[in-house]
């Protein structure tokens, strides 16, 4: 197999060390072709509790298979020219006065410039506020709204959080593994499409 990037990894125990994401990308394309999925778990957090939740997406997503690759990423370090690259897109924020947060409200609006290029890839939202009642669902929904102008595909629960999942306060067990389940589902829809 002749890959174009080289690396020299690591090994410790038999395990290989420090690939890259674009090396992993690469060797598993080689070998799965383009079946594999791609989404993009990004969140804003100031109190660590989005980030929380965001961890528990990408485990989730990760859960389905080894054709899936899941990026975590803080809204600062994403390129919004890198969102069409994805399958899914999940998108995670603190409420502030019943919305998101201005750092993923402004990656929205950069988004812009991908306005059609998006139709058909999977969408998600979860939030997080400090109170109940604190517009959690407001928040999820105006994340939603953004990714149907989009074109995108959005699931909601029968059970549970039926936008996607919510935290008040400070997470517990319960309320984080929601946030790997939901991952589980995007990662299962995005499948289905792509099937």
């Amino acid at each position: 197999m002749k890959l174009k990037h080289s690396f020299n990894p690591s090994v410790k125990d038999g395990i290989f060390f420090s690939l890259t994401s674009d090396v992993f990308r690469e060797i598993v394309t080689h070998l799965y072709g383009d079946k594999i999925s791609r989404i993009l778990v990004c969140y804003y957090s100031k109190t660590e509790t989005t980030e929380k939740m965001a961890e528990k997406v990408r485990e989730g997503a990760s859960s389905i298979g080894t054709e899936t690759e899941v990026d975590l990423r803080e809204v600062g370090e994403v390129d919004v020219e890198s969102i069409p690259n994805y399958d899914a897109l999940v998108l995670g924020s603190p409420t502030y006065y019943g919305g998101p947060a201005a750092q993923i409200k402004e990656l929205i609006d950069e988004s812009v410039t991908h306005h059609g290029n998006l139709e058909g890839m999977v969408g998600g939202a979860f939030s997080s506020s400090s109170n109940t009642a604190g517009g959690n669902e407001t928040t999820i929904i105006a994340l939603l709204e953004a990714l149907l102008i989009h074109g995108m595909i959005i699931q909601g629960s029968a059970k549970g959080d039926h936008y996607g999942p919510v935290v008040v306060g400070s997470p517990d067990e319960k309320e984080l593994e929601q946030c790997k389940k939901y991952g589980a589902r995007i990662a299962e829809l995005v499948e289905k499409v792509r099937d």
